[in-house]
């Protein structure tokens, strides 16, 4: 599977009603080490009920200027959350109109990203 698989798909839950968009993906770096860093895994998917446009980083709680488009993406993305990957039923491929399917009791997490820490 190509994370470009994934981006922008239809979004439904179990019983086939919409959800939104993927709009990006979260990572994290805990898999078999790959050379100096450990190999990424697919944590979960950030879901967008209104666009199928990305946060452009100001998803980071952090992330305040400039203010006119911070505060025009948070509104854009309102009702954005993140759904773990393990919570996803199911999903198409590139060549494949079906939407990504989330199973029975999934859980929405908050979309935000901590604030960067060290320089």
């Amino acid at each position: 599977m190509l994370l470009s698989d994934l981006l922008d798909a239809r979004v439904v839950d179990d019983r086939g009603r919409p959800l939104g968009f993927v709009v990006d993906v979260r990572l994290v770096l805990d898999g078999p080490l790959d050379g100096a860093l450990a190999a990424p895994r697919l944590h979960g998917l950030l879901v967008s009920p209104r666009t199928g446009t990305s946060f452009l980083g100001y998803e980071r709680s952090d992330a305040r200027a400039p203010a006119v488009l911070a505060g025009w993406l948070r509104r854009r993305h309102r009702g954005t959350f993140l759904v773990l990957w393990e919570d996803v039923a199911g999903h198409g491929s590139d060549d494949d109109e079906r939407p990504v399917e989330l199973r029975a009791g999934y859980r929405r997490w908050a979309p935000t990203l901590p604030p960067r820490t060290g320089g």
